[in-house]
């Protein structure tokens, strides 16, 4: 194990028998980001020390949000057998970190995994509690190739009440050409709402590379196959 990887296994241990603390915590103080808020809390040895005396002791909130934010940019340099070890803990820190911010980046990291198993661990993103960690789990799908994260995002853009998620499936569903793809964004097109509307013209004209204005009718068309004006003309992404 490198250390690295010793550093960030080693402060998710402790983490676990206070886990069951973190929402009577998160409720008689408030929304708390930190990595390492339900230990601080729970142990009073910790709330005596300064910075410097947490570092002497473990690794601190911000260094181990660091490490993981390096691990998730060097990602796709990785060898894939590489790649592969890092996936349980990645999970680990997904199912027992308090922090939202530390569960966003073990998202963001499996996203960029090329162990096809990591694209489960994306998917419980997706029902995360939290809203910036529902998002990068929308990212990060856009990111794989499977069409099972195709799939994912189509179930998310069609059924999520939170439009910010939705609007993120959407954008992501753009880098997966395909059936899942286009039927899921002809649908998002007969939405009412105008940003809806605007978010997949303009996603549409990335992923196709062509521009046929801002009528959602005239989108709709070219993804049934045909131009409004040429019944047989063909499809859009031919």
């Amino acid at each position: 194990m490198n250390r690295m990887a010793s550093r960030l296994f080693q402060s998710i241990v402790p983490l676990m028998p206070v886990v069951v603390l973190a929402p009577v915590l998160v409720l008689s103080g408030g929304c708390h980001d930190g990595p390492m808020y339900a230990l601080k809390h729970a142990n009073p040895y910790f709330t005596m020390r300064q910075w410097k005396a947490d570092e002497a002791i473990g690794v601190t909130d911000h260094k181990r949000r660091e490490e993981l934010q390096s691990l998730a940019n060097s990602m796709y340099a990785m060898p894939a057998e590489r790649q592969q070890t890092w996936t349980p803990h990645l999970e680990q820190i997904y199912e027992n970190d308090p922090s939202a911010e530390m569960r966003r980046l073990a998202i963001l990291a499996a996203g960029r995994s090329k162990d096809a198993t990591t694209i489960d661990l994306v998917a419980k993103g997706l029902k995360d509690d939290n809203l910036k960690v529902r998002m990068e789990a929308c990212r990060a799908l856009g990111e794989r190739s499977e069409d099972r994260a195709a799939q994912l995002l189509a179930s998310v853009a069609g059924e999520s009440q939170d439009q910010d998620v939705r609007h993120a499936a959407i954008a992501a569903l753009g880098k997966h050409p395909g059936e899942i793809s286009t039927n899921s964004l002809r649908l998002a097109l007969q939405d009412r709402d105008p940003a809806t509307q605007d978010l997949v013209i303009e996603t549409l004209r990335e992923s196709t590379g062509k521009d046929l204005g801002n009528d959602p009718a005239e989108w709709i068309a070219a993804l049934d196959g045909q131009s409004s004006e040429e019944p047989a003309s063909g499809s859009l992404f031919r």
